[in-house]
C-alpha cells in the first residue's frame, strides 16, 4: 500500500524548556500529522547523547535520552513545580537547542524530581506510594538486563568528571567485581537517580506511543550500525569489539577517500568482533534489536552496507586513507533476525559507496532501501538510480535526510546545470515551486513509502539543516517553532496525499 511519512526528531519539537520532549507538543504534532493524513513519523536514535550531541554517538543503545523527559509531565505528577522549570534559563532562541546550557540546567532539575519521587512528597496516600513503588520495581525487573549497568556507567562518568571509561582506573575500567561493588555502595544515590530518570522516560514513552496508535501513526526509529567507544556496551563486553589487551581500539570504522574527502571519514567507532558474535548466534544483536523494535513500529538501520562489507581502519590512524574492506556477517545475521524476531519491518540505509555485494544483500533480505532525490540529478543520461523513473516499489523515497542540506538549501547551492536538470525533470517553473516540485516527485513516484523532512514541508533553508557530516558544532540544533504548523500547510500536505494515493479519503 502506498503511504507517506515525515522526518523530524523529538528534539526538534517546540517546547518552553529548550528542547523537544515527549510531552504535549509531541501529541499536538501527532494531531497535526493525523489531520494531514500522514501515516509515519520517522525520528532519529533516542539514546543519551555524548560529545558532539549526535544521536548516533550515544552512551547507551538501550537507555532513553534524559533531555526528552517532559518537565511539565513531571510537574503534573508533583515531582517538580512549574516555577522551578519556568525560572530556569533554557537559551535565548526558540528555534535552536543550546546543548551546553541543556547539560548544565536539565540534570539538576531531574535530580530534584528524583528526590521527590523517592519521597513521594506530592501524595499523602499510602496506596499511591505502594502503586508507584510497584510500578518502578516492575520497570527495574523488566529492564534488568541493561538499566543498572547503564546507571552505574553514568554515575561513574560523573564521578570521573565526564572522562571516558577507558580513562578510568584499571579495576573499574576492567569491571573487577570488588571495584564494581564498591562503586555501587559509594554512588548508590547517583545510580538510583539514573534508574529513576529512565523510569520517567519509559513511562512517558509508552504514553507517547499509545497516543500515536490512537492517531493511527506508526513510528519509524533509527539504529546506528556502530556504538560509541565510550559507551556502556563496549565497557561491559569489550570482547565483542576490536580492542587490544589494553582495551584500546585496534580497528575503527569509517569510509574511504572519495571525491568529496581525500582523507576519507574517520568515524572512530570500534569495529565488531563478528567471529565472536557469530558463535552465540549474534545474541548481542538480537537483544539490541528486540529493544528497538519494542519501542518502534519500523526501524531504519544506518549504514546497512557495513553488514555486507565494512571499511576497517587502524585504531591509531590519523585519517581513513589506508583502511581496507572486510567481509561482514551478511545473510547469517539477517537469517537469525528472521528466526528469532520474525518478519520485522526494517528500512535499509543503503546509501554511500555501493557495490554488487551490497545490492545482493539488500535483495536477499527483501528490505526496502532508500532513494534520496537530491542524489538523482547530477547526470543527464537518465540512468541514475535515484531518479524516480528508476525506482521499484520496494523502496523509501526521501527529499533528503538529516545528513543532507534542506531541499531549498540544496537547490540554492547546487550547480546551475544540476538545478536546471532538476527543474526540467520535475517540471518546476518558478521559485515558489522549487521545494514542492521535489515533494511532488517523491509523492508521485512508485515508491511504497515517501518520507519528507519537516524542514522541506516548511520550505526552510540551510540555516535549518539538522547535520553537516564530519563537522563539530552547530549540528542537531534545529527546532520547529509553535507558529510554523499552519492550517494552510496542513491542507496542502493532505491534498498531496490524496492526489497521489498515499492516503485513503476520510472525513475530518
Amino acid at each position: 500500500m502506498r503511504s507517506n511519512g515525515v522526518l523530524m526528531h523529538i528534539s526538534s519539537l517546540p517546547s518552553d524548556y529548550g528542547i523537544g520532549t515527549l510531552g504535549h507538543a509531541a501529541k499536538e504534532f501527532a494531531d497535526y500529522l493525523n489531520r494531514a493524513r500522514i501515516q509515519y513519523w520517522q525520528i532519529l536514535p533516542v539514546g543519551p547523547t555524548s560529545y558532539g550531541d549526535s544521536p548516533y554517538q550515544s552512551f547507551s543503545s538501550y537507555a532513553g535520552n534524559p533531555y526528552f523527559v517532559d518537565l511539565n509531565l513531571l510537574c503534573e505528577e508533583g515531582y517538580l513545580t512549574y516555577d522551578e522549570c519556568k525560572n530556569t534559563f533554557w537559551g535565548d532562541r526558540a528555534d535552536r537547542v543550546n546543548y551546553a546550557n541543556m547539560y548544565e540546567k536539565r540534570f539538576p532539575l531531574l535530580w530534584k524530581a528524583c528526590d521527590n519521587f523517592r519521597n513521594v512528597k506530592n501524595k499523602d496516600s499510602e496506596q499511591y506510594k505502594e502503586e508507584t513503588d510497584k510500578e518502578y520495581r516492575k520497570f527495574l525487573t523488566d529492564n534488568s538486563d541493561w538499566v543498572e549497568d547503564y546507571a552505574i556507567f553514568m554515575a561513574l562518568k560523573d564521578a570521573h568528571e565526564g572522562k571516558a571509561w577507558f580513562e578510568w582506573e584499571e579495576d573499574i575500567k576492567r569491571r573487577k567485581p570488588d571495584a564494581i561493588n564498591e562503586a555501587k555502595t559509594k554512588y548508590s544515590k547517583e545510580i538510583e537517580n539514573y534508574c529513576i530518570v529512565q523510569f520517567f522516560f519509559d513511562k512517558q514513552w509508552k504514553q507517547f506511543r499509545e497516543y500515536l496508535v490512537e492517531k493511527e501513526i506508526k513510528l519509524i526509529g533509527d539504529i546506528p550500525i556502530y556504538v560509541a567507544y565510550d559507551s556502556v556496551e563496549v565497557w561491559k563486553e569489550p570482547e565483542l569489539f576490536a580492542l587490544d589487551r589494553k582495551l584500546e581500539q585496534d580497528k575503527v570504522a569509517g569510509c574511504p577517500p572519495d571525491y568529496f574527502n581525500e582523507d576519507g571519514q574517520l568515524w572512530g567507532n570500534p569495529i565488531y568482533n563478528w567471529k565472536k558474535m557469530e558463535k552465540d548466534n549474534f545474541a548481542w544483536w538480537m537483544k539490541r534489536l528486540k529493544r528497538v523494535f519494542a519501542m518502534h513500529d519500523v526501524v531504519r538501520i544506518d549504514h546497512f552496507r557495513g553488514f555486507s562489507s565494512y571499511y576497517s581502519i587502524d585504531g591509531k590512524a590519523e585519517n581513513a586513507r589506508n583502511g581496507k574492506w572486510v567481509d561482514g556477517p551478511g545473510m547469517k545475521l539477517f537469517d537469525q533476525i528472521k528466526k528469532e524476531l520474525g518478519d520485522v519491518n526494517i528500512i535499509a540505509e543503503d546509501l554511500g559507496f555501493l557495490t554488487e555485494d551490497v545490492f545482493k544483500l539488500l535483495k536477499d533480505t527483501g528490505y526496502p532501501g532508500m532513494k534520496v532525490l537530491q542524489f538523482g540529478f547530477g547526470e543527464g543520461d537518465g540512468k541514475n538510480i535515484y531518479m524516480p523513473h528508476n525506482y521499484d516499489r520496494n523502496c523509501v523515497v526521501y527529499t533528503g535526510t538529516h545528513d543532507n542540506e534542506t531541499t531549498l538549501g540544496w537547490l540554492q547551492n547546487t550547480s546551475d546545470w544540476v538545478r536546471t536538470n532538476t527543474f526540467a525533470y520535475n517540471n518546476v517553473t518558478d521559485s515558489e515551486g522549487w521545494v514542492w516540485g521535489l515533494i511532488r516527485a517523491a509523492y508521485s513516484s512508485v515508491a511504497d513509502l515517501s518520507v519528507i523532512q519537516m524542514q522541506d514541508f516548511l520550505s526552510l533553508g540551510n540555516d535549518c539543516r539538522m547535520n553537516t557530516p564530519s563537522t563539530i558544532g552547530g549540528n542537531w540544533e534545529w527546532r520547529m517553532t509553535k507558529d510554523m504548523l499552519s492550517d494552510g500547510l496542513n491542507d496542502r500536505i493532505k491534498e498531496m496525499n490524496y492526489r497521489f494515493g498515499r492516503a485513503n479519503w476520510k472525513e475530518d
